[in-house]
């Protein structure tokens, strides 16, 4: 554990040195020819000048894709002069343990709320370990948010930032005392259990909280320092079934039965049948066991037909496109739209021509598009960085960290403690994880962004978000 944060010390200190740089004229002192396991940080130590000055000396370091290479020149400038003590530099970020980490001693957050001159202190607080794999998506997440700090300084933002290591044991309490207090921000928990805790430090100290997943949060409902990414599967079905009313509601539903006892896409099903009912809208429902001319009875075709199946799994859906194939040998003119589920992003690929073909229409919060260069600048600045590849997983860890530090550290920077994360106040274009806040009532903020990932006929992904 300790070299593995030691490498996020060494390989990731140019994300957290928060100097207040002045433009000058570069001047360059000397040409260095690169060294095997030098990096820009080491560069700048040996020449003791700021990874600032380095950068400025050699623009290209900025790219997000720039990779320092042996045996190529870089220029060393003079030093900036910047005097000492008009410069505050951010401690690098502490090893992740079981006990606080100290920020040192600084203003009080909740009396300073501009926060556009001074550097935003963020706390995480998160599994960061190996033992399991929550541990190793949130030091992947973790890692992210590093990266998105190496992006905010480029532009200006410095950040003071602080880990501890809150695996599932840990009394969070524990984490809590000494500087914690003076945070800005704090991202985490994982757990329910510290939620409690958590919230009621934040209250008191008026930092906010970014809790990064979905887990059961009551004190949502009433601490406005609260602010959650992901809704509760509850929620994100019931917000999933009042859109798929305003967009369906008036066409011909079918619901298939996929005969799939641990399915819990139940819920959504039978939400979107009350719904129907309600309006006296008419919908059939059908079995993939059912005769092929039962089946074929359960559409319409003089109308768009809006498929839904009654499960996320992948053996089922391909049971019911086999189906479905089957029914069109003889009835080619039927109109088949999918509604589906965020689990079929996992397959997309090994299924997109059957996704495309039935206009398959995915609810989701988050959307990895492995085409965007976006994406591809953050995979390959991360491997450059870690020397690893991101986890196989859905939503990319590291990219949700990135998204979600990027989004609230500037937002702090530009609005303080008066930032609430709604829709239009930061102007960043989430890579993978949109976030747009609302709050609830007098409570905390939850995330309310939905979109719609659909699989065009003419073989595009749209985006259609609300």
């Amino acid at each position: 554990m300790k070299r593995i944060i030691g490498y996020f010390v060494l390989a990731l200190a140019l994300f957290l040195t928060s100097e207040n740089v002045l433009a000058q004229t570069p001047q360059w002192r000397d040409m260095h020819k690169v060294k095997r396991g030098e990096t820009i940080y080491s560069i700048a130590r040996d020449y003791n000048i700021t990874v600032d000055d380095l950068v400025r000396a050699n623009p290209e370091m900025a790219t997000p894709d720039y990779v320092l290479k042996k045996g190529e020149f870089v220029c060393i400038p003079f030093p900036s002069g910047i005097p000492a003590d008009t410069t505050t530099t951010a401690k690098p970020s502490p090893k992740p343990t079981t006990k606080p980490e100290q920020p040192g001693n600084v203003q009080s957050a909740a009396s300073n709320v501009d926060m556009r001159n001074r550097e935003i202190r963020v706390g995480v607080m998160l599994p960061l370990h190996k033992v399991n794999g929550d541990g190793q998506r949130m030091l992947e997440y973790y890692r992210g948010v590093l990266m998105a700090c190496d992006s905010l300084r480029q532009n200006g933002i410095s950040v003071d930032i602080h880990a501890w290591n809150v695996a599932e044991n840990t009394d969070i309490r524990t984490c809590l005392k000494g500087d914690a207090e003076n945070l800005d921000l704090i991202i985490g928990p994982l757990y329910s259990k510290m939620m409690k805790p958590l919230s009621d430090f934040a209250r008191k100290h008026q930092i906010k909280v970014l809790i990064p997943f979905s887990i059961n949060t009551p004190e949502l409902d009433t601490n406005p320092y609260l602010y959650q990414v992901y809704q509760t599967p509850g929620e994100f079905c019931e917000e999933s079934a009042e859109l798929f009313m305003k967009r369906y509601g008036e066409e011909h539903v079918v619901i298939i039965d996929c005969n799939d006892s641990t399915s819990r896409k139940g819920m959504f099903t039978g939400k979107i049948r009350k719904r129907l009912d309600a309006v006296n809208s008419d919908y059939k429902i059908t079995n993939l066991k059912s005769s092929d001319q039962r089946f074929f009875e359960s559409f319409t075709e003089t109308g768009r037909n809006i498929v839904v199946l009654n499960t996320e799994k992948q053996h089922e859906f391909r049971a019911a496109i086999s189906k479905i194939n089957s029914m069109l040998l003889d009835h080619p003119n039927l109109d088949i739209t999918l509604f589906g589920y965020t689990e079929w992003m996992l397959y997309a690929k090994k299924n997109l021509d059957s996704f495309y073909k039935f206009d398959v229409h995915v609810p989701t919060a988050f959307y990895y598009d492995e085409a965007s260069p976006r994406t591809k600048r953050i995979e390959q600045k991360y491997r450059w960085n870690f020397h690893a590849d991101m986890m196989n997983t859905l939503p990319h860890f590291a990219i949700t960290g990135f998204d979600h530090a990027y989004y609230f550290i500037k937002g702090l920077s530009m609005y303080g403690s008066h930032f609430k994360g709604q829709a239009g106040m930061v102007g960043y274009p989430a890579i993978q994880t949109p976030l747009v806040f609302e709050q609830l009532g007098d409570g905390g903020h939850q995330n309310r962004q939905l979109m719609i990932v659909h699989y065009t006929k003419d073989r595009r992904i749209e985006i259609i978000r609300y």
